[in-house]
């Protein structure tokens, strides 16, 4: 997991307000910039402090990763030497409890700020001109927090997005086959349905974690498909045991182990104890799931 800052006073409005982040891919002087290159190296999962009018206010997630995108028309004439041609990141932002500014807090911050392509210039107590989306240490991120009153990131609540609950038409079947293997659509519902790490392991790396459909997907109507309850984000050997049906969840978080893996195969994969081991409960909404998985899935003898 990463964190970001971004520096986006003239578009704060738009971006927050409709869920993204936009930057054009080359400075107006035709030149590469890391402030708009790391727009294409944010991934799912990521966090984002906003900074705009002297103050973080908001905090965000990526939701997935950036894709090439023309300059948002409710721009207007902000940004009016900017390209067309851009990246856009989309972002689930929610605002902070209280905002921060960074001016009153140099000393704080000042040691935590990244030495090359800092967001923040302590000498002009501003956001550094030219910075857009920069990256920043876990450290500091979690300082704004803390000042902030907010709780810790991996608590941050995403604001819900509306999404249709309908099978993908033959043109979104792309993005169906992405959501099964641990993209898209279905990674980001599992994800703002509170399941941001693996229950076993407890890894929250979006490069390591698969999304996993509870029910399998042969078995799921449409709308079931898509259902963030129905999925849990997990590292890939335990991903492995659920979809065969060697492990199990009771809905209060305890373990099943299938006979059919012996403890000389946990302690290979690195789960030695999980026998007795319990991950915490589940919500109400995925004991549904979680039933079908235990009577259908596990393999019991």
């Amino acid at each position: 997991m990463r964190y970001w800052w971004v520096n986006h006073k003239q578009t704060a409005r738009q971006e927050i307000g409709g869920g993204y982040l936009w930057s054009p891919k080359r400075t107006t002087n035709d030149r590469r910039s890391q402030f708009y290159d790391n727009m294409s190296e944010a991934d799912p999962g990521d966090f984002v402090l906003s900074y705009a009018d002297a103050r973080i206010s908001n905090i965000g997630r990526v939701t997935s990763s950036a894709t090439e995108g023309r300059k948002p028309t409710e721009f207007g004439d902000t940004g009016e030497n900017w390209s067309d041609a851009g990246w856009r990141l989309p972002i689930a932002w929610t605002a902070l409890p209280r905002p921060v500014e960074p001016r009153q807090h140099l000393s704080e911050i000042g040691p935590l700020l990244p030495n090359k392509y800092s967001p923040f210039s302590l000498k002009a107590k501003r956001g550094n001109q030219g910075a857009y989306l920069a990256e920043i240490s876990e450290a500091l991120f979690r300082y704004v927090l803390e000042q902030a009153g907010a709780e810790r990131p991996r608590r941050v609540r995403q604001p819900p997005r509306r999404i249709r609950d309908v099978a993908p038409a033959q043109t979104e079947r792309t993005q169906t086959t992405k959501a099964r293997i641990g993209q898209g659509l279905f990674r980001i519902r599992i994800m703002r349905f509170g399941e941001d790490a693996c229950r076993i392991t407890g890894i929250d790396n979006p490069r390591l974690l698969v999304a996993s459909h509870i029910k399998p997907w042969r078995d799921c109507t449409n709308t079931e498909r898509l259902d963030g309850a129905n999925g849990l984000l997990l590292t890939p050997h335990v991903d492995r045991l659920f979809d065969r049906g060697l492990i199990s969840f009771e809905n209060d978080g305890a373990l099943k182990v299938s006979p059919k893996v012996t403890d000389e195969d946990l302690d290979r994969l690195g789960l030695s104890g999980l026998r007795s081991r319990n991950v915490g409960p589940f919500k109400e909404a995925q004991a549904h799931y979680l039933n079908h998985h235990r009577k259908v899935v596990f393999v019991s003898e």
